[in-house]
């Protein structure tokens, strides 16, 4: 799916991290706009709290200009439980970290992810939804 974000929210932008909600396992992914690509990174195997503190090492490590997070639809680009529960997860980043948060159509990712045979899933799926998002970036 194409991805069309205004040149103003990103301009000075350069580095990312994205994430693959999952009520039980949140994948992450590091990336930069220079590279346009994405590096997997440890998943984070925790819930609530847990995954909150989690993400803000990673944040406090990255040092990230934003984040992304890829929000699932069904293949009809209806929403689910699982679309407002990520979309939620959005919103908890935006204010407890104060960066921009972009959130990415993130449909098949997961199952793109299981067919290129990656090793964790999670991680690979965060790597597609952030290289969506930068090959949508100006």
């Amino acid at each position: 799916m194409s991805l069309a974000i205004a040149p103003a929210l990103t301009t000075g932008l350069q580095t990312f991290l994205a994430f693959d909600f999952g009520l039980r396992r949140t994948g992450v992914a590091s990336g930069n706009i220079v590279t346009r690509t994405a590096s997997p990174q440890a998943t984070i195997a925790a819930a609530g709290d847990a995954r909150l503190k989690a993400i803000a090492l990673r944040v406090l490590e990255w040092q990230p200009d934003a984040l992304v997070v890829g929000i699932p639809f069904h293949p009809d680009g209806a929403s689910h439980e699982n679309t407002l529960r990520a979309q939620k997860f959005a919103r908890q980043l935006r204010s407890r970290h104060k960066l921009p948060v972009f959130e990415v159509d993130e449909r098949y990712s997961t199952a793109e992810a299981l067919a290129s045979g990656a090793a964790d899933a999670d991680a690979a799926s965060a790597c597609i939804i952030l290289e969506q998002f930068l090959r949508g970036l100006p």
